[in-house]
């Protein structure tokens, strides 16, 4: 953000803005300082809503955390890891995350894009040249790319729960089952179908790229430099006393599943970890939002990781989207490694459960408030999806939390300013200098006139007029209050290097709220 001195002569020098301001761009802000501490005073609340669904659904043991602008301000821990001998569930407890993996294999991808080590729209057999052999469902379908393993449609077939059992296989026993010839349930780049095979694919690639077994290549670019110094890959490596057993629920009684070890598969889902040690993990991917200037920190640049939050494979419409109630509209998509929705009220989440004989997790973070939450267990799968989604949709409630929002650019209050000169006779406004030249084509100046004069007639004396409320750093609207109603003036800004407006509309408030 610039500097109080650089914005007052934006705003003021010889009564212009300096072109170079111009394209200065102001991010995105919080208006409350006080968020974590809001929140802190509800946690109370989130350990009963986790700790309920735990004991209604038979959980062993759980972990879980809230993370608010980079802090974790909560975390909790109940039950047992290890229900033989009564071990308590601790700070230090580290649980198999599962799926929860695969956004750290898709990051570990991205840095290699980044070093221009590989490209994502490159043949995936370009990297794994075993794959060139295979035979696709159709002669006219095309290659496999990284971007599809990464997303979900490179065309093999959902596969769970056959790829839970494939964790410990070996890298020969993987590169045998694509020399065999695996099966397609689609031509590649059509449709989102959940492959485990697809990321175990991945991690080849991450292997074969890199020179390293991808284990080692996301703990050295990964793990080290967020400092997650309590994450594992073989379960054998995790003190005796911190590793969650997991379970299952048969017939009103616990069984405990063997853990399997960690293998060629494991890219897909075989992380293990702490709630504190994840924490870091969510605390830099909410710290890439906003768009700012500013160094850059961490493994891997603040636009890549806003890169993984992107829709690159929709996947449904959710005509029920709540936990609870059935409150809303939504849609729900693939990124890199993460499931992208976002419901009618234009609330963004970014999440991924984890299942595995034994294990449920899942994690889920709103960027546009820099929150989230994680939870743990050790029962398979668990179902933990909703109570995420009720934990934060609660905290939001009850904290008061508000979005980012954008302050308005220096060029959109200045072009208001000269607008408001001109209404609502608009004289002079051909020689103005403030529109673009699409402008007066398109909005015929009789018509401009006549439709000022009747608005303006309606709402009476001009009382005040509102800051501009951005839509983003070029588009905007302000309010014009008047004795008798309120005006709204939508407008945006051409992309020439001094922005000009190119489209207008002006109409009554109680019109306007149906835009």
């Amino acid at each position: 953000m610039m500097n109080i001195g650089s914005r007052l002569f934006c705003l003021v020098a010889s009564g212009l803005i300096a072109l170079s301001c111009i394209g200065q761009y102001q991010p995105a802000a919080f208006a409350d300082v006080n968020r974590a501490n809001a929140v802190k005073k509800h946690t109370v609340l989130v350990d009963s809503i986790i700790l309920k669904y735990a004991r209604n659904n038979n959980l062993p043991g759980v972990a879980y955390g809230v993370v608010v602008d980079g802090q974790l301000v909560h975390a909790g821990y109940s039950g047992y890891t290890d229900l033989a001998n009564k071990t308590t569930v601790q700070r230090l407890s580290a649980f198999r995350i599962a799926s929860m993996s695969k956004s750290f294999t898709t990051m570990a991808i991205l840095i290699l894009r980044d070093r221009g080590k590989l490209r994502l729209d490159e043949p995936a057999s370009t990297y794994i040249p075993e794959m060139k052999k295979m035979k696709l469902l159709t002669t006219d379908a095309p290659a496999i790319t990284v971007r599809d393993l990464m997303t979900h449609r490179a065309g093999f077939p959902e596969d769970n729960p056959y790829g839970d059992r494939q964790l410990a296989d070996t890298d020969a026993e993987l590169m045998q089952l694509i020399k065999d010839g695996p099966s397609f349930s689609n031509p590649p780049g059509i449709s989102y179908e959940y492959s485990n095979l697809g990321f175990a694919l991945l991690g080849t690639i991450i292997r074969n790229v890199s020179g390293m077994p991808y284990q080692q290549f996301i703990r050295d670019n990964i793990f080290k430099p967020l400092g997650m110094e309590h994450t594992y890959w073989e379960y054998t490596k995790v003190p005796a006393n911190e590793l969650a057993h997991g379970y299952r629920w048969i017939n009103q009684s616990w069984i405990e599943e063997a853990l399997l070890k960690d293998g060629s598969w494991g890219a897909m889902g075989g992380l293990i970890t702490t709630i504190e040690d994840f924490s870091k993990y969510m605390s830099f991917h909410l710290q890439a939002w906003p768009m700012r200037d500013g160094i850059e920190k961490g493994p891997l640049k603040r636009s890549s990781v806003r890169e993984m939050h992107q829709f690159w494979n929709f996947n449904q419409l959710i005509p029920n989207f709540g936990y609870v109630n059935l409150r809303s509209t939504g849609v729900a998509g693939y990124g890199y490694g993460l499931g992208i929705s976002r419901d009618n009220r234009n609330r963004v989440y970014v999440a991924h459960g984890g299942g595995l004989p034994g294990f449920g997790s899942h994690w889920r973070i709103m960027p546009d408030y820099n929150i989230g939450v994680v939870i743990f267990s050790n029962r398979t799968y668990a179902g933990l999806s909703g109570t995420t989604l009720q934990v934060l949709d609660t905290l939001i409630a009850l904290a008061g939390l508000e979005p980012y929002r954008l302050p308005s650019s220096a060029i959109l209050e200045k072009r208001k300013e000269q607008l408001m000169k001109l209404l609502p006779d608009w004289k002079d406004a051909e020689r103005s200098g403030i529109f673009a030249e699409n402008f007066f084509p398109d909005y015929p100046m009789n018509e401009l006139k006549a439709e000022a004069a009747a608005l303006y007639a309606r709402a009476g004396k001009i009382l005040s007029v509102s800051k501009v409320v951005p839509k983003n750093n070029l588009r905007g609207y302000f309010d014009i209050e008047g004795e008798k109603g309120q005006l709204r003036v939508y407008f945006t800004l051409s992309p020439e290097h001094n922005p000009k407006i190119q489209s207008f509309e002006m109409l009554e408030v109680k019109d306007s709220e149906n835009l």
